[in-house]
């Protein structure tokens, strides 16, 4: 609403009037401070002290599969034929379920030889594997 100041004056005062515009801010800043709090889906719970009853395992070392530049493989230190690495591979599969492999292949051995022995991997159940590299210097 246009309030003037004047007596016999005919204008419109052309004034913009906040006092509503700071009325829904506010209100909005009372709705977000109410709502704020209760987005988070924490609850304060002060939990008790306790002796530890179960002792954490370290994680198991994984099995280190190589290739020397030979092209011979080797599981950890044992040496394989790429026709019995599959079943040695399985029944390792078959004691622990969550083994990991770590594969060392050395840089002149060809690439089909490494990728027929992570085919080999993969047939035998094994989804944990990581390639071990040097980091240049």
């Amino acid at each position: 609403m246009a309030i003037s100041s004047g007596g016999d004056s005919d204008d419109i005062l052309s004034e913009i009037n906040i006092t509503p515009m700071v009325d829904v801010m506010l209100v909005l800043l009372v709705v977000f401070i109410i709502t704020a709090p209760l987005m988070t889906n924490a609850i304060k719970v002060n939990l008790p002290d306790t002796d530890a009853t179960v002792q954490i395992e370290e994680p198991k070392k994984p099995v280190v599969v190589s290739v020397d530049e030979q092209g011979r493989i080797f599981l950890d230190k044992d040496e394989y034929s790429l026709d019995v690495i599959e079943s040695e591979l399985a029944n390792r599969k078959a004691q622990d379920p969550e083994i990991r492999l770590n594969l060392n292949a050395d840089e002149t051995v060809p690439y089909g030889t490494v990728a027929k022995l992570m085919v080999l991997i993969e047939k035998a159940g094994i989804e944990r594997l990581s390639f071990i590299t040097e980091r240049r210097s």
